[in-house]
């Protein structure tokens, strides 16, 4: 599959009514403007062949067929400055514009300027209006842009009786990147929750797929889901339900500490989570507190479970990214040369369909992040290669993630591999396993689909190995499902919150005065006893609903 090319950009400023640029050969270029304050980022030419979506809200897309978008840094971008892209700036998934078929076009314009939500579409950034034009890359042609709107502060949607949201400022988060920083989370109370005033619940933390943001409990509830109706559902356990946000600086933070992202960890587990439990009655202690999470919020639930085991409780983690940096997707970060192609120069692909057809490469993916990174470099894009770079990777000289690999050829920079080893949760456990294996006993459950789309089974299969063999005994249950892809899962969201609920009860301390439960009730539809196909079974019925008086 043909890649991308980086190219070098250039500037046309106006200023008292003439150009200060080279010369060029007339050739089809943009030119943009706007009235806004000067600032820097990075500037887009989104060429749409369609106006819905509008063009700036397919910016990340992949495959040959996505929309060819065009990127360049500026900086004071502002009143009385022209920025010109042109067949000089970086571009994909074409190789040039002079590859651009001719033809009508959808095309709009995109400032991103916000240095602390990294979509592109975060509060502050600027855009044009969509013009319908003609386009022919053998023609010389300027298309005018002028970025007259603004993406308007953010603002999260209204409570209503079930879902909540929070805002706070990290502390912690602030005091690392020397500017206010801000941790938000989405909520979802229990039935009845606003009926008993001395009741107090567990706590399930779930972290959803790449960037996922906290918003996202709004759709969860929405009037005719399926979740909504399962959450309510009179044999639903109780608990409060956590969903972490997706978004920062570098794209998706990970949420552990990093030298890059700050310390999202620690800000989690001493900031967000004590004021969650302090203003929505839930239990504050680790037995009550439980991980979910599928994809990035499978890595996500796993590495908090393995980096603050006597936080949290247990985890129930789907097809999480890549938890043994050996099989980092299809990449071995210790023994290979090369993140773009293998020891034969085939290209490594990122993503197969069910039956194993390649549907993009490696190479592919991190030139679409080239062109949405500042430096033209995927490090700087806050797509998926890049968040983990700057969750897993040091910060270089410029202040920058520095990359685990060249942006252009892919070859890797084996300096930086040790840094990554602090992230490779296999590795972690294995040398760790004296003192995490008993906290970590039978709290462990991991279900991965044995063709997934980017490949992450390959490395549940290496952790599986050493958890086969740990001493003292992992208790760990790890499913796989027969070729399922991408986020399969081994349970419901019904059994997953049953099982929840034993693991609280069978973790929490002896029963004092100060508990009360309601009466028990065989779960619908879950024999005692049944095995979802894991290495261990689930023995026991559940209660509907309980908590602690105080």
């Amino acid at each position: 599959m043909s890649t991308a090319r980086r190219v070098g950009l250039s500037i046309l400023l106006v200023a008292a009514g003439f150009i200060t640029a080279r010369a060029q050969t007339p050739t089809l270029r943009f030119e943009l403007s706007t009235s806004a304050r000067p600032a820097s980022g990075r500037l887009f030419v989104i060429i749409g062949k369609t106006d819905r979506p509008e063009p700036r809200n397919t910016i990340g897309e992949t495959g040959m067929n996505a929309t060819p978008i065009l990127a360049r840094d500026v900086k004071n971008f502002g009143l009385g400055i022209t920025a010109a892209v042109d067949r000089t700036a970086a571009i994909f998934p074409i190789e040039s514009l002079d590859a651009l078929p001719a033809g009508d076009y959808y095309v709009q314009a995109l400032f991103d300027s916000n240095i602390d939500l990294k979509s592109v579409n975060a509060p502050g950034n600027l855009y044009s209006d969509i013009q319908r034009v003609h386009l022919d890359p053998r023609r010389a042609s300027t298309v005018k842009l002028e970025l007259t709107k603004v993406i308007p502060p953010e603002q999260p949607p209204p409570d209503d009786p079930y879902v909540k949201y929070v805002k706070i400022q990290s502390k912690l988060l602030t005091r690392f990147h020397g500017r206010p920083i801000y941790l938000r989370a989405g909520l979802i109370l229990p039935k009845d929750y606003d009926l008993h005033d001395n009741r107090h619940y567990p706590l399930r933390i779930h972290i959803a797929g790449y960037g996922t943001r906290y918003t996202s409990v709004q759709h969860l509830m929405a009037p005719s889901s399926e979740f909504r109706r399962m959450w309510l559902a009179d044999d639903t356990p109780r608990m409060v339900y956590l969903q972490l946000d997706g978004d920062g600086p570098y794209g998706d933070p990970y949420q552990v500490n990093s030298d890059n992202n700050g310390p999202y960890g620690d800000a989690i587990t001493q900031e967000l989570i004590p004021h969650i439990e302090k203003k929505f009655r839930v239990i504050p202690q680790p037995y009550a507190r439980v991980l979910d999470g599928e994809s990035t919020g499978g890595w996500v639930s796993l590495a908090l479970k393995v980096f603050y085991p006597d936080f949290f409780n247990a985890v129930w983690s789907s097809c999480p990214d890549g938890v043994d940096f050996r099989g980092f997707q299809l990449i071995d970060i210790y023994k290979d040369k090369n993140a773009y192609v293998d020891e034969l120069g085939v290209a490594r692909p990122s993503k197969r369909d069910i039956n194993g057809n390649v549907e993009f490469t490696i190479r592919h993916e991190c030139q679409m992040e080239n062109v949405m990174g500042r430096g033209d470099s995927w490090t700087m894009s806050g797509q998926q290669w890049g968040a983990w770079n700057a969750a897993y990777g040091p910060r270089g000289r410029d202040g920058r993630p520095a990359p685990l690999w060249d942006p252009k050829s892919g070859e890797i920079n084996k300096s930086i591999v040790e840094h990554w080893k602090k992230y490779d949760l296999r590795l972690v456990l294995e040398q760790n396993w004296k003192t995490l294996g008993p906290k970590v006993r039978a709290k462990i459950h991991i279900a991965v689909g044995d063709a997934d789309s980017y490949f992450l089974n390959n490395a549940v299969h290496m952790l599986d190995d050493f958890l086969k063999r740990a001493d003292p005994p992992a208790e760990a249950r790890i499913t796989y499902g027969a070729r399922q892809g991408h986020c399969w899962s081994i349970l419901t969201e019904g059994q997953m919150l049953e099982e929840m609920f034993v693991a609280v009860e069978q973790s929490k301390p002896r029963r004092s005065a100060l508990w009360e439960e309601q009466k028990s009730v065989e779960v619908v539809g879950r024999p005692s006893g049944t095995d979802y196909g894991g290495r261990t079974a689930v023995h026991g019925s559940v209660s509907a609903a309980w908590a602690t008086t105080q």
